[in-house]
C-alpha cells in the first residue's frame, strides 16, 4: 500500500512500513502478523475477505507504531469525496433509473474517494516506487529498471469487485425493503471474496487471454492515473520497507 508519504509491505508473515518525515527523516517500524486459521485460508472466497480483514487489523497497529505515517485517505478532500459518494449513491438508488444502471452507476462512484486520494502526487509517487522496488526485486533487476505498473496491484481487482458488486445489490434489491440493509453488507463482503479469487486467477494464470484482458482495465488506471515515476527519495523510502520484510522472513537481502 501506498501511504502519503510513505510505503506499508507485508509478506506471509511479516509487516513493514517506511516513511518519509517533513524534515527529510526515513522512519522504519515492523512486525510480526496475527496468524489466520490455515483451515478458513484454505476456503475459496473465504480466504480473500480475512485477508482484507487483516489488513483493517495491521493498519492501526502499525499507525501506532509509526505515528508518522498518514494513510492515502486522510485528509479533507478524501473525506468531503467520501460523503459525497455516499449521498450521490444513494440519490441514484432512490432515482427511475433501471436497477442495473443505477447499481453500475453506484459502483463505479465507490472509485471516487481512491481516485481524490491520488491527487496528490506524491501518493501516486510512492505507489510506484512500491511498484518499482518489489518488481525489481521479483524480476532480479535495479529498481530503477522495473516498470511502475504490476500484475499484483490492487487496481487489477477493480473490475472484478465493481462486476460482484452489481450482480451482488441486482440480488438483494429483489428482497423486501426491510431485509435489505443487512443483505447488502453480506453482497458486499460475498464481493469482496469473489473478487479476490478472481484475482488469484489472474496472477496464477498470467498468460491467459481472459486473464490480459481482466488486468487491461487495471493496468490502464496505474499508468493514467494510480502511479507516476518515483523520485529517487521516493524509491529509496520503498526500498527501505521491502529491505525490512525481507529481514524479517530470511529471504534473500535486497541489493540494489
Amino acid at each position: 500500500m501506498a501511504l502519503r508519504n510513505g510505503i506499508f509491505v507485508h509478506s506471509l508473515d511479516h509487516w513493514a512500513a517506511a516513511v518519509r518525515t517533513p524534515d527529510g527523516e526515513l522512519r522504519l517500524a515492523s512486525g510480526r502478523k496475527p496468524e489466520l486459521p490455515a483451515g478458513l485460508l484454505a476456503v475459496p472466497g473465504v480466504r480473500g475477505v480475512l485477508r482484507m480483514a487483516e489488513m483493517g487489523y495491521l493498519l492501526p497497529i502499525m499507525r501506532r507504531r509509526l505515528p508518522e505515517a498518514r494513510l492515502p485517505v486522510e485528509g479533507a478532500g478524501s473525506a468531503a469525496a467520501l460523503g459525497a459518494t455516499v449521498v450521490v449513491s444513494r440519490a441514484i438508488r432512490g432515482s427511475r433509473l433501471s436497477p442495473l444502471t443505477a447499481e453500475l452507476l453506484g459502483a463505479s462512484l465507490a472509485l471516487v474517494p481512491a481516485m481524490a486520494s491520488l491527487r496528490g502526487s506524491q501518493v501516486a509517487g510512492y505507489h510506484g516506487a512500491e511498484h518499482k522496488a518489489i518488481g525489481g526485486y521479483e524480476h532480479g533487476q535495479a529498481a530503477e529498471q522495473a516498470t511502475k505498473e504490476h500484475d499484483r496491484c490492487g487496481s487489477h481487482m477493480v473490475g472484478p469487485m465493481l462486476a460482484a458488486t452489481v450482480v451482488g445489490n441486482l440480488l438483494v434489491n429483489r428482497l423486501p425493503a426491510s431485509r435489505r440493509g443487512p443483505a447488502r453488507l453480506i453482497a458486499g463482503v460475498a464481493a469482496i471474496g469473489a473478487a479476490t479469487e478472481v484475482f488469484g486467477w489472474m496472477t496464477r494464470h498470467h498468460d491467459n487471454p481472459v486473464s490480459r484482458a481482466l488486468r487491461w482495465p487495471g493496468y490502464e488506471l496505474q499508468r493514467v492515473a494510480a502511479t507516476r515515476e518515483p523520485t529517487e527519495q521516493e524509491l529509496e523510502v520503498a526500498q527501505a520497507a521491502l529491505r525490512e520484510v525481507l529481514r524479517l522472513e530470511g529471504a534473500e537481502p535486497l541489493t540494489a
